[in-house]
């Protein structure tokens, strides 16, 4: 299946010698949701401003639902809807003419029945009749996504849709967003919250000071790069682990009352059986035991140390 987003040895570097981007190369599904994470200044909107038209590219390619974002522009944006992170709205206008105007904008013929229910979809529509100003930050965000949805795009990009926005706002976002998927809409998302993209994404991907660190699906990169582990609560705290299980992963809790053992998910052999015999022949037992995984959180927070490392 041909991608929607084709990017090709993309590489960008600002006046004054800055380079935002370095030979990124991407493929992005129809209909998949996508999260693209990375710290603050590593690339994420540049990227996307690229790909929807806002910023000229250096070098490199990028096709739209194959059509090139440089070449044939007004085909491109035609396709595609920008929810920024900023919350810059026309201030006075009433909601629902600033969203029908932004319709009009890509020569989208009039369509009440549309705008109606991309705003009852978002809880705007007791609002149509106010002015932007008077609405609140949240309901300005959602202005913006309706701005964005007001053309029908097949692609849709959020870059930090629920950046300080309550927690029940997020939720009702991540419902629509997948309904929008299950319209056919791609998604692609930048987001500083990390359980946004494992709550919803399909696949992700990870940028650091300009590169594509790692493209993966979401499953198969929690599978691949996190790591388990065992807690056991002991029943008698320890002072310090015993010399002879030195070598095995084990952490002991501050107040000595736990022993943490960690393992790859990999890994064939796990070792418990082996880390349990140890202690019982050390006479450490334990009352109650508790395992848990890596999140994706932890898993961002290595990837992008280990990209440091590297590129240091």
């Amino acid at each position: 299946m041909q991608p929607v987003i084709s990017v090709r040895n993309l590489s960008k570097v600002y006046e004054g010698g800055f380079q935002a981007l370095k030979d990124i190369s991407l493929d992005i599904q129809r209909g998949e949701i996508f999260a693209l994470l990375g710290p603050n200044g590593a690339g994420k909107t540049t990227l996307i401003s690229i790909i929807c038209g806002i910023v000229n590219p250096g070098s490199g390619q990028v096709l739209a639902d194959g059509f090139d974002v440089v070449k044939d522009f007004r085909a491109a944006r035609s396709i595609i809807g920008l929810v920024p992170q900023e919350l810059s709205t026309d201030a006075f206008e009433s909601v629902w003419n600033a969203v029908s105007f932004s319709r009009g904008l890509y020569g989208k013929p009039r369509d009440d029945a549309h705008i109606e229910k991309v705003l009852k979809a978002l809880s705007l529509w007791d609002k149509r009749g106010n002015r932007i100003m008077e609405l609140s930050g949240g309901m300005k965000r959602r202005v913006l996504i309706a701005k964005a949805l007001s053309h029908e795009p097949k692609i849709l990009f959020l870059d930090e849709p629920t950046a300080g926005v309550d927690v029940e706002l997020r939720r009702d976002m991540w419902e629509m967003v997948r309904e929008l998927r299950s319209q056919g809409v791609t998604i692609i998302l930048t987001t500083h919250y990390i359980e946004e993209a494992e709550e919803m994404a399909d696949r992700i991907g990870v940028i650091n000071k300009g590169e594509l660190v790692l493209v993966e699906e979401k499953q198969a990169l929690m599978h691949k790069l996190g790591k388990k582990q065992l807690t056991l609560y002991l029943q008698q705290p320890l002072e310090t682990i015993p010399e002879a299980l030195a070598s095995y992963p084990l952490a002991l809790s501050d107040d000595g009352s736990s022993l943490t053992y960690t393992f790859d998910v990999q890994s064939e052999q796990t070792g418990i059986a082996e880390v349990l015999r140890r202690l019982n022949q050390h006479g450490i037992d334990f009352r109650d035991l508790h395992s848990s995984e890596s999140s994706l959180e932890e898993i961002f927070v290595n990837l992008v140390h280990e990209s440091r490392k590297e590129q240091a």
